[in-house]
């Protein structure tokens, strides 16, 4: 059974910091690109960073030079390091793991910025 647990969200004053992590099992890791996306309240979900399993990442313009994914493979766990928070990043920001025709999503984690 495929598991993606998302922690670290909550509630941050504009211009702080969280840090998300995403624990998965289940499936192979190392094998996987990782990603995380968010969905804001009226809004449709959107990609906020990936990384492949070379570790090449790619990110929205929105969160370019503010937020940084990375993985821990020894661990089974994608990161996403959150910097000079916006009111505008709050949503709750998902987990994902693709390989092939395999995708997976946790169960979210809420991320409200307090202006």
């Amino acid at each position: 059974q495929v598991q993606l647990v998302e922690s670290g969200g909550g509630l941050v004053q504009a211009g702080g910091s969280l840090r998300l992590s995403c624990a998965a099992s289940g499936i192979i890791f190392s094998m996987n690109a990782m990603g995380w996306y968010r969905r804001a309240p009226g809004k449709q979900r959107e990609l906020v960073a990936v990384i492949t399993k070379g570790g090449s990442t790619n990110y929205a313009d929105s969160v370019k030079g503010r937020f940084t994914i990375s993985r821990d493979n020894a661990k089974n766990t994608v990161y996403l390091q959150m910097n000079s928070l916006k009111p505008e990043d709050t949503a709750v920001y998902y987990c994902n793991a693709g390989r092939g025709l395999s995708n997976y999503w946790g169960q979210g984690t809420q991320v409200t910025v307090s202006s």
